[in-house]
């Protein structure tokens, strides 16, 4: 009985990616108002009841999934390598996390716009306030002349909402990029343009 509980929760685990890998591609090759579950468990060779047993829900599917992504790249931040991870200067990081985070939208924007109206709180909760704190403290050394708890929440809210969405769903998603960078380059020139005030007279 002991010698199966290893294969028992290998076989789980393989299960589990399975389903959340065909659900990824599901949806970026459907849109996430055409996936089902009886599509997802056939792209990914389980039952539907498996799904359903593992995940409870198509929400909690949709869920699951877009945690997933986002631990792996909570996990590049906090123990990935550089510039994303730690070890290089704070403006480079900032770069590196708002490309990796607008990339993530772009790439994920069917999952973002299934889940953003309707992830638990609770779930939620834990993940935002760790960007929230990545950002204002990469902030208070960019720009430490500023509110940066704040200026943290007005940055991470460019990563959300439906005009976002739709901008990057009418295939706009590089110029999502794009501009998300400027805004924070923009950002740390008005803060280099402030604290030497006569190189503009």
């Amino acid at each position: 009985m002991h010698d199966e509980e290893p294969r028992i929760r290998a076989d789980a685990a393989r299960n589990r990616r399975a389903i959340l890998d065909a659900t990824a591609g599901l949806l970026a090759e459907f849109g996430y108002e055409h996936v089902t579950m009886d599509r997802v468990a056939s792209a990914a060779g389980v039952g539907k009841g498996t799904i359903f047993h593992r995940f409870g829900s198509r929400a909690g599917l949709l869920h699951a999934l877009a945690l997933d992504d986002a631990n792996a790249l909570r996990h590049g931040v906090s123990s990935g390598p550089p510039p994303l991870g730690p070890g290089a200067p704070a403006e480079k990081r900032l770069f590196a996390f708002f490309d990796a985070l607008a990339a993530n939208v772009v790439a994920n924007v069917e999952l973002v716009a299934a889940v953003s109206d309707s992830t638990p709180e609770s779930d939620a909760e834990p993940l935002h306030k760790f960007w929230h704190e990545h950002t204002r403290i990469l902030l208070t050394e960019v720009r430490p002349d500023t509110d940066t708890d704040l200026l943290a929440t007005l940055l991470l809210n460019t990563l959300s909402g439906s005009p976002v969405l739709r901008l990057i769903r009418d295939g706009h998603g590089t110029r999502y990029i794009d501009s998300v960078r400027t805004l924070i380059t923009s950002m740390i020139r008005a803060g280099a343009t402030s604290t030497h005030p006569s190189a503009a007279s």
